[in-house]
């Protein structure tokens, strides 16, 4: 063999034993990467080879598969049952834009490749095996009760059971039916929802939030007691009317210039929502004080997954006294989600104990079998018993005598508190409305907390305040829980 030869041959030799190198490498290291890849064909057209599993609520299944003559091998797409309804809860799963929130989370139960689906044969064989079921914690009638009352309103509700953590409903409006998007050829309904300047694809119940105005006095009032500023919500407080921001010459006002603010109690500075008193103790308390007590109700959380994960709601830090202050009527940087404020009045009906907030109780196989439950037994003392019975009777007085009389309900005891946050610069754009609070029927042990917040209702501008527009709808929510 020529010199040549034996080099060429040498040259194809490596080259195969690279070529078979690479083979191996692929098959044995990077099989499982390339499967999951995004842009693997294989994993769309297998994941709508057949039906989906389904999420329940209440039983019955809010989705389905419906069969497609599509060209490109997606056998079955996404079908929903009221899917403006139930789209803050389900999210959607699109053929072309994937899946969100449940339909996300879920997707390998619902589409059958979870492996605690599988056989060992199956796992074996890698046949996909039949899918699996997501039970919901949402209650029809609070779902429906919400998103018929919230009607075109821009805003969102939440509604927890106290004692559970249960989400009993949640909505954002305006909503959009996942059914328009979850095929391959729902580019122009897509676009469409993309334009929408009022974003209805945002969860505002868990991913928008905003101020929360007054409704954040709550969490005030439960530091001032936790750390023996005041004994008792009785006890007169020292807040002088009209109150100068520390270090400052800004003048802090109330909405009712003619209500007993001056040295009141927390019950009349909550029934009034009197402005001057809630900076004065958020001043007195300071920042660290205060932030420890909003984060024991859930603010600051990074990680706050129902199990969607919810956006963080924030009591800021690195404040002047003056800012500090603004805190303490829901103002300056601190935002709040309708799922927070929710939690704030879960805790205080349920004793000081808030319970973990969950919308699935649990995952299951094609014959009902649990993969996963989710605990109703998840709860951490948030403030003593003795405070949040103070702060219970203080709410109750909110919507018999105070601010919150739209939320009245004949037969049960009703606490809430009021908002409406500024919105733009020097309040320049249409304030929020916000109204949070519990209800319990007596007779039956059963309770429930909202909150609510209307961020856009069309109103005039000084028609909008917490109990004209979103105490109402948190009512109706009530009723209906309280009537399941």
């Amino acid at each position: 063999m020529n010199k040549t030869i034996r080099r060429a041959s040498v040259f194809c030799l490596l080259m195969v034993l690279a070529l078979l190198v690479r083979a191996t490498w692929v098959q044995a290291y990077e099989a499982r990467a390339l499967a999951d890849d995004e842009h693997n064909r294989r994993n769309v057209i297998a994941q709508y080879a057949q039906p989906l599993g389904d999420i329940i609520v209440a039983g019955s299944p809010v989705t389905g598969s419906k069969e497609t003559r599509s060209v490109d091998d997606l056998r079955y797409k996404r079908s929903y049952t009221q899917g403006e309804l139930y789209a803050a809860v389900t999210g959607y799963s699109s053929q072309a834009y994937g899946a969100t929130q449940l339909e996300g989370i879920y997707s390998d139960v619902l589409d059958g490749t979870d492996d605690r689906l599988k056989n060992p044969a199956d796992l074996l064989t890698g046949e996909q095996t039949s899918p699996g079921d997501v039970v919901t914690t949402i209650d029809p009638d609070v779902q429906k009760a919400a998103f018929e009352a919230l009607g075109d309103d821009r805003g969102a509700a939440v509604a927890i059971d106290p004692e559970t953590g249960r989400i009993l409903g949640m909505v954002s409006s305006p909503s959009y039916d996942p059914s328009d998007i979850s095929g391959t050829s729902d580019g122009d309904a897509w676009q469409k929802l993309l334009d929408d300047t009022d974003k209805p694809l945002v969860n505002r119940a868990l991913r928008q939030p905003l101020p929360p105005g007054s409704t954040f006095k709550l969490v005030v009032a439960a530091a001032a007691l936790e750390n023996g500023l005041y004994s008792s919500v009785d006890e007169a407080t020292d807040s002088p009317d009209p109150y100068t921001l520390p270090h400052t010459t800004t003048v802090l006002s109330n909405e009712n210039p003619s209500a007993p603010c001056e040295n009141a109690t927390l019950r009349t500075a909550l029934q009034y929502s009197c402005n001057n008193v809630f900076a004065k103790v958020a001043a007195d308390l300071g920042q660290d004080r205060l932030k420890a007590m909003a984060d024991a109700f859930g603010f600051d959380t990074e990680k706050l997954d129902v199990p969607v994960r919810a956006s963080q709601s924030v009591y800021p830090s690195g404040m002047d006294e003056a800012q500090t202050a603004l805190t303490g009527i829901g103002q300056f940087e601190v935002t709040a989600t309708p799922l927070q404020m929710a939690m704030v009045s879960s805790a205080l009906a349920n004793g000081g104990e808030l319970a973990s907030p969950h919308m699935v109780s649990k995952v299951t196989d094609s014959d009902g079998s649990t993969l996963q439950e989710y605990s109703d037994d998840d709860t951490e003392r948030v403030v003593k018993a003795s405070t949040a019975e103070q702060l219970r009777s203080a709410m109750v007085t909110v919507v018999e005598k105070g601010t919150g009389s739209n939320a009245r309900i004949d037969g049960a005891e009703v606490g809430g508190k009021t908002g409406t946050a500024q919105n733009g610069v020097d309040n320049s754009n249409t304030p929020y409305a916000w109204f949070t609070s519990y209800a319990k029927d007596d007779s039956t042990g059963k309770q429930v907390a909202v909150a609510v917040v209307v961020e856009d209702s069309g109103a005039a501008r000084s028609e909008v305040s917490g109990n004209g527009l979103a105490a109402p709808i948190a009512q109706k929510m009530m009723k209906a829980a309280l009537k399941s």
